[in-house]
């Protein structure tokens, strides 16, 4: 097919197996105009390796209106198709879809398109390195290789960005060369919107949404069916992100998802969570005190005060809570599960260092017997 170009495309052929000279031009075209004129460096074998091919050429009428740079890159191009390659950035992309640069200095630096002859890899280089190639256009690019025209619907990050969107085009390419897009209407986008779930934070998590997870993470732990894993939600999209998933074309419309709202759809039956996983816990005192599901055991932090009486706490799905007693002022006192052990054992010696420090506030020798309080007492026990 190549000689069907005529005797010029035999020279072209003939060179391409030829063992260039050391300082020759990486313009082959250039390094073809030098042969022609019995440059040095060039065997006779070149020449009659040319002769030979030309006995089995045709000329087309076409072919003769052809520029000699023209029919280089043809030959080149139809030659080795997969290194058709298209300028990007500083460098350039093949159509195989390996990076390739051209030496400092070439006369095709300027280059759109090349038809590369022969590249090489450098020890330790992410791109090619362009020995031998040829300036073609875009046409003689699609001579070479069909053009594919594809549906895209993709969760892409843009170079140097962190952060992804949908994209949903009608791409026109050449190999892995992208010709040319256009926005494609109407795409199915869910699965690139669930990928972008996968690989970044989309969700909007508010407190209220952190927690309700957390409540539900306990409960599946403690409980078991028929309370819902949380380890990958994702997983889960269909039982509790429709139908806004579905809605949704773009990353805002997934950040704009009410979390909490949504996760109450993974709830079996939502007047049992105050069972199995309650938002707050009353204490003595009467105050409804906040439970952190974050860890693996759930930890009520709450002034000491407020528990005088308390001697056992309350389990949660039969996991007792981790009691955190807190100063007058909030800062942690002690950590214990086992509240009748803390005031048996432990207490006196934090009552011992902290009445002097809260000297306003009770600290009675018998705790049990001591009314609860949110307020200061001035007159210490």
């Amino acid at each position: 097919a190549l000689l069907d170009l005529g005797p010029r495309a035999a020279e072209v052929v003939a060179l391409l197996s030829e063992q260039l000279p050391r300082d020759a031009s990486d313009d082959l075209a250039e390094v073809w105009r030098t042969a022609r004129r019995g440059g040095p460096g060039f065997p006779a074998r070149w020449r009659q390796e040319t002769k030979r091919l030309t006995r089995s050429t045709t000329t087309p009428s076409d072919a003769r209106k052809v520029s000699d740079d023209a029919l280089a890159g043809m030959v080149v191009a139809l030659a080795f198709p997969e290194r058709v390659a298209r300028r990007r950035g500083g460098g350039f992309l093949m159509a195989s879809g390996t990076q390739a640069q051209l030496a400092e200095g070439s006369r095709m630096a300027d280059a759109q398109w090349l038809a590369v002859a022969v590249a090489d890899r450098p020890t330790g280089s992410a791109s090619a390195r362009v020995r031998q190639a040829v300036v073609i256009d875009e046409e003689i690019a699609r001579l070479a290789l069909p053009v594919e025209v594809e549906e895209e619907v993709v969760w892409r990050v843009p170079p140097g960005e962190r952060r992804g969107d949908v994209s949903a085009r009608v791409v026109e390419r050449l190999g892995a060369i992208e010709l040319s897009s256009t926005p494609l209407k109407n795409a199915d986008v869910r699965p690139a919107i669930l990928h972008g779930l996968r690989t970044e934070d989309l969700l909007t998590w508010t407190r209220p949404a952190k927690e309700l997870k957390d409540r539900l993470t306990f409960a599946h732990r403690a409980i078991g069916p028929p309370w819902p894993p949380t380890d990958d939600l994702i997983a889960l999209a269909d039982q509790w992100l429709e139908p806004e998933l579905s809605r949704a074309r773009r990353r805002a419309d997934v950040e704009r998802i009410d979390v909490a709202s949504a996760l109450r759809r993974l709830i079996p039956w939502s007047e049992r969570l105050e069972t199995a996983a309650p938002e707050r816990v009353e204490v003595p005192t009467g105050s409804h005190i906040r439970i952190d599901y974050s860890g693996e055991q759930p930890v009520l932090a709450v002034k000491l005060q407020e528990l005088f009486g308390w001697d056992e706490a309350p389990r949660i799905a039969g996991v007792p809570l981790l009691i955190h007693l807190l100063s007058p002022a909030g800062r942690p006192l002690a950590v214990t599960a086992d509240l009748a052990s803390f005031w048996r054992d432990a207490y006196r010696f934090v009552r011992a260092e902290m009445r002097g420090r809260y000297p306003k506030h009770p600290w009675p020798e018998d705790p049990l017997t001591a009314p609860p309080t949110r307020r200061v007492n001035r007159s210490r026990p």
